[in-house]
């Protein structure tokens, strides 16, 4: 993993640069020619990472399908990786090659993990892996992070991996980060609200941003009366604080965010 790739805390300490090295020499020596590219993205590529909010989001390209005893084996030691990860966890997905350009919508995966899914590899990991696949809509907001800013651990170059994601499929994609947020606001004040900033931020200003920029340009853009409790959602975001503001402070910006969202047929 070059200097550029390495994930920075605030006091500029690398961290997690060996794990995403380790990692992607696990990798490359499981899954060997068939292995196309691993690509960083989420906050850990976007500048906002911090380890006590934040997972390690990866994205892994093959040339062609994986059989069932190389995902196992694969799968053993992401685990065993895992429990060096921040306290979210690695997340990954296994996508081929021939679904990102020209872009595939729905986007099928071969593999899928995340810290919510280690139980289920470890009591049975057959059916795990008979399973875990399928279709996965958040590829689209995956892929166009990666577009953006992500960076390379592996392989070939992201442009040459990933075409172009049509808008309607990208808006599509982050539907699902706010779906029901009139009501998860009061249970999830922080991921709602940020999300709630970055999802208006694209459909008013076509400007794909991570939780981070997303509520810094909700401060400078939304009513005054919102600042104080984007700003708490950025603080709590950045530190080991928790976000325990007022139910009905939180309901409230997220009827109001809902509104301005569905202005635009969302």
């Amino acid at each position: 993993v070059g200097s550029e790739m390495c994930i920075r805390d605030r006091g500029d300490k690398m961290i997690y640069d060996d794990l995403l090295f380790r990692f992607t020499e696990m990798s490359k020596e499981i899954l060997g020619d068939n292995l196309a590219g691993i690509y960083l993205h989420g906050s850990a590529a976007m500048g906002c990472f911090n380890p006590l909010k934040s997972d390690l989001d990866l994205i892994l390209i093959m040339k062609t399908s994986l059989s069932n005893a190389v995902k196992t084996e694969f799968m053993k030691n992401v685990v065993r990786l895992n429990d060096e990860a921040p306290a979210k966890g690695i997340e990954l997905s296994v996508v081929k090659r021939e679904f990102c350009n020209p872009f595939v919508y729905p986007t099928p995966y071969e593999l899928h993990f995340s810290k919510m899914h280690l139980n289920w590899f470890q009591d049975n990991p057959k059916e795990y892996i008979d399973k875990m696949k399928g279709t996965d809509k958040d590829l689209a907001a995956h892929f166009t992070i990666i577009r953006k800013c992500g960076k390379v651990l592996y392989g070939e170059t992201i442009r040459e991996i990933f075409g172009e994601i049509p808008s309607e499929n990208y808006i599509d994609s982050i539907r699902l980060d706010i779906e029901g947020a009139c009501e998860e606001i009061l249970t999830n004040q922080l991921y709602i609200t940020l999300n709630l900033c970055r999802v208006l931020a694209y459909l008013e200003r076509n400007l794909v941003l991570s939780k981070k920029e997303g509520g810094e340009w909700g401060i400078e853009t939304l009513p005054p009366q919102y600042h104080a409790f984007i700003q708490e959602a950025l603080s709590c975001y950045a530190s080991e604080k928790e976000m325990t503001i007022a139910p009905e402070t939180a309901e409230d910006f997220a009827k109001y965010m809902i509104g301005r969202i569905n202005e635009y047929g969302f």
